[in-house]
């Protein structure tokens, strides 16, 4: 199974080419789109050639989810801990974008890892702000604190008009994820895949994992969500998260790999989706070569039929030829 990085790959190269050749005044206007409908922009101009402007818009929130300001809550809390004194967030932020960062690249640190570490960060400023909420509650539950919202539906949005929902309580965090797709064929990939998934977690080098139901009906645990909500044409998944799982630095894997579950499906299903394809083009390529060996060879035939001449013979000729 592959995991998906948690930094942009474009957003981190982007950074470190501006920090690298910073005495040289140049201009950027990128945009680019990534999975999941995120969309980022990003701005250097040539009389501030030190300062870097990123905007980021997130996916549209379906109506369950809790945005302040266009932010999922706790997003402006995470991006003040994650980047401090280097990032200043702009309010408003530029139009048709949900944050705008300022980025004064000139008070990273002079220590070339901790500088690093920080663009990387701040490459990963999707999983700072949509995974967010997911943070405050498995925060309190490493904690043993109890959540404001204990026991309560807590909707968080992943994908355009789509959400997977948290049920917090004092020694677990339940995560239901309503699993749609749009093809017919990743339907039912999708849910071939996510049973394997399940029965996968039974082995017993993964007794620590968390634990992983799949059913093609609500769980109980989904009672009082929006009817919208409730409609997956691939069944629904629940993962039950307890303290150890956010131990450390197991905070961030675990948000991370929550916050973009419904990401890694989908690319493992388009995977196999590709490789079967590409058995069956070859399965088909071998049964032709297969037919084309048991064709008889015309060209040969041909050949040999054209080479054979025959020529009329006269009565007189012929009866000759019969006596000699």
């Amino acid at each position: 199974m592959i995991l998906l990085q948690s930094h942009s790959r474009f957003l981190l190269q982007t950074l470190l080419n501006r920090v690298h050749n910073l005495d040289k005044a140049v201009e950027l206007d990128y945009n680019w789109v990534e999975f999941d409908d995120v969309r980022f922009h990003i701005q250097v101009s040539l009389k501030n050639s030190h300062v870097l402007l990123l905007s980021v818009s997130l996916p549209s929130p379906p109506a369950e989810a809790i945005f302040f300001n266009g932010l999922p809550f706790g997003a402006i809390e995470s991006i003040k801990a994650a980047y401090g004194v280097v990032v200043q967030i702009l309010d408003p932020p530029k139009d048709g974008f949900n944050l705008t960062l300022k980025l004064n690249l000139s008070k990273l640190p002079p220590d070339e890892e901790y500088r690093h570490a920080i663009l990387v960060k701040i490459a990963s400023v999707r999983e700072v702000v949509l995974g967010a909420p997911l943070r405050v509650i498995l925060k309190k539950l490493g904690s043993r604190v109890v959540a404001p919202n204990k026991d309560r539906l807590v909707a968080i949005v992943h994908r355009p008009n789509e959400s997977f929902f948290l049920v917090p309580q004092v020694e677990k965090v339940t995560v239901v994820y309503p699993m749609r797709f749009t093809d017919s064929i990743d339907i039912v990939l999708a849910t071939s895949f996510l049973q394997e998934f399940v029965e996968a977690r039974r082995t017993a080098g993964l007794n620590s994992a968390p634990s992983c139901l799949w059913s093609p009906s609500p769980p109980p645990e989904l009672e009082g969500a929006p009817a919208e909500a409730l409609s997956a044409n691939a069944g629904f998944v629940t993962f039950v998260i307890f303290p150890r799982h956010v131990e450390g630095k197991k905070l961030d894997r675990t948000v991370w790999s929550l916050s973009t579950f419904h990401a890694y499906v989908s690319y493992h299903v388009k995977c196999s989706e590709g490789f079967m394809h590409t058995r069956m083009r070859r399965r088909v390529e071998s049964l032709i070569q297969a037919l084309d060996r048991a064709k008889p060879n015309v060209e040969n035939s041909k050949k040999t039929a054209q080479s054979r001449s025959f020529k009329r013979l006269s009565l007189n000729e012929a009866r000759t030829n019969s006596k000699s």
